[in-house]
């Protein structure tokens, strides 16, 4: 996979929300980006052009978490009205709506596409067959909230983040806790492994990230450096670059994943709080979203 050298300039603003942008997912062809919003849409733009294609209603309250199946044929999406709905892409039609205890925070397919993880803000993760869309386990243990869930590339760890200042490895099939990660000073935000499975990056209210080294469980890395709470993380494709987001910022920054330095920062003109980041499957395209109600599209 090759490194794209990323430009201080964006491709393109699209605009359309009439509310923050919390969620961002590209499809896997790379061909579609979803946007979820506080204003209880889900809209679907063209990733090339930025045209907007279809905008998914159903939610009753705010959009928090997008993830599409890896093969592309379904879209999921948490929100605050206690639900996490499944659409046919084929069609855009309502399939599913999982129904939880309370607001669904995140949301992640499993490598194979079997699971869907849903976390949520009473401190449970909701792992559901998505096949027959039935309740397969619930995982206890956090204190507080989860607010972020990721699995690992091969499918075998479920992580989730939380409220609690913590990071929790499951095993996805089990369900039994692996290990706890403890080094947060506030809330764990966002989650995200790296594309070798080798590395765990995490972020939050401490306005650190860490990458965490999942054969020890040892912080490898933390980098600091940014002036407000992070929000949303994501790895390039090719796992040489990490994109940062959060409040207070006006900013995008991208680190080095191998030595930790930071990159040139991209001046998010148009997102005075970033809330959320998505690349493209080939790493050409990176989408972020946030408090302004404009998504922007960097080349």
């Amino acid at each position: 996979m090759v490194e794209h050298v990323f430009k201080a300039t964006a491709k393109q603003t699209v605009a359309g929300h009439s509310e923050k942008v919390n969620a961002l997912a590209f499809s896997p062809d790379g061909k579609l980006l979803a946007s979820g919003s506080t204003d209880k849409t889900v809209r679907i733009w063209d990733a090339q052009s930025g045209a907007l294609k279809q905008t998914l209603t159903g939610h009753e309250h705010d959009v928090n978490a997008l993830a599409f199946s890896p093969d592309g044929k379904l879209l999921a999406s948490g929100g605050d009205d206690n639900a996490a709905r499944i659409w046919d892409v084929q069609t855009w039609s309502p399939k599913q709506a999982l129904k939880h205890d309370y607001t669904v925070t995140s949301v992640a397919f499993s490598p194979d596409g079997k699971l869907l993880a849903c976390g949520t803000f009473t401190s449970k993760v909701v792992l559901w067959d998505a096949n027959a869309w039935t309740e397969k386990q619930t995982l206890t243990g956090h204190e507080h909230p989860v607010n972020s869930v990721a699995f690992s590339p091969d499918g075998k760890v479920l992580a989730s983040g939380s409220a609690d200042k913590t990071i929790k490895l499951w095993d996805a099939q089990t369900g039994a806790l692996k290990q706890t990660l403890s080094g947060h000073d506030s809330d764990v935000r966002s989650l995200g492994f790296s594309p070798d499975g080798n590395l765990l990056a995490s972020a939050g209210d401490d306005k650190t990230i860490k990458l965490w080294d999942l054969q020890s469980g040892a912080v490898k890395r933390t980098l600091t450096g940014t002036e407000g709470r992070i929000f949303a993380i994501a790895f390039s494709p090719a796992g040489k670059t990490l994109a940062s987001g959060g409040l207070n910022a006006n900013e995008v920054r991208l680190w080095d994943v191998e030595t930790g330095t930071p990159k040139p920062t991209l001046n998010a003109q148009n997102a005075y709080d970033v809330l959320s980041i998505a690349f493209s499957p080939d790493g050409g395209l990176l989408a972020t979203g946030g408090t302004e109600k404009k998504i922007t599209i960097w080349e």
